[in-house]
């Protein structure tokens, strides 16, 4: 069995047709997904997908490519995160790719994440995309060990996933992975402790091979094992085991089903 740790299936292409992406799940052995909310104001939809499925999961937090919409206090992710089928907080991080200029904002939020973590005792989801070096101070500096979490859809540099193993976070490989040009990052799906590896979609973006281009969805999370397991030359099963226990030993909120 697989699990999607990292998909947003409130989107409407997704939602409005979840019984037949329920189906291709089960048909490709993924047994659960967790559901990633982005704004606050779409949280509630996040939430209503956990709780209308025994085998879904939410968490709550604001992306930070989001500029000048409602901000996240501590007190509303606290609240949030209270909900029983909640199991993390994010995603949160920093993004120095898309919007340029004084980001400050962004990285007041991600210490905003941070704390409220802390204080539910939540693991965090975090994203970072051209500022690994900010993103890893602000870890250590608001003590982000303290909870734990994954760094998702990774794509940086083995260095950059020993410094955020440090800190006790999982790195999550996406549909990237199977991408003929991310020669850099197969390296690193390599290298990395297997005991540390969770497995994506970020659906709907980033379809893997041979998907790549399309609408992506959890059942996709299949391509991205068999890559890892070609690429350390080990099993399918052994990546399905590992990965599976890793997601449920990070969020320990969450349940098998019976």
């Amino acid at each position: 069995m697989l699990v999607d740790s990292h998909c947003h299936l409130n989107f409407p292409e997704l939602s409005q047709n979840i019984q037949s992406v329920r189906a291709l799940m089960h048909e490709s052995q993924v047994g659960y997904a967790l559901c990633v909310s982005v704004t606050l104001d779409k949280v509630h939809e996040v939430i209503a997908l956990a709780e209308a499925y025994d085998n879904f999961y939410a968490s709550v937090g604001v992306h930070p490519d989001y500029e000048n919409i409602t901000e996240p206090t501590i007190e509303d992710l606290i609240a949030l995160a209270a909900h029983p089928k909640v199991i993390a907080i994010g995603e949160t991080g920093l993004d120095y790719f898309r919007l340029t200029g004084n980001l400050d904002w962004q990285r007041e939020r991600f210490r905003t994440h941070i704390r409220a973590a802390i204080v539910a005792n939540k693991p965090l989801i975090i994203h970072t995309r051209s500022a690994a070096e900010d993103t890893i101070a602000i870890m250590r500096e608001e003590k982000a060990n303290r909870v734990g979490g994954v760094m998702h859809c990774f794509t940086e540099s083995l260095a950059v996933a020993e410094q955020v193993m440090e800190q006790g976070f999982y790195i999550s490989f996406s549909g990237i992975v199977t991408f003929k040009n991310a020669v850099n990052l197969k390296e690193v799906a390599k290298a990395i402790p297997l005991e540390r590896i969770l497995v994506e979609t970020d659906t709907p973006y980033l379809a893997p091979i041979p998907y790549r281009g399309k609408m992506n969805q959890p059942a996709y999370v299949r391509y991205v094992a068999e890559e890892i397991a070609n690429l350390r030359g080990i099993s399918l099963d052994e990546i399905m085991q590992a990965t599976t226990d890793n997601f449920f030993k990070l969020f320990s909120n969450a349940t098998l089903c019976s």
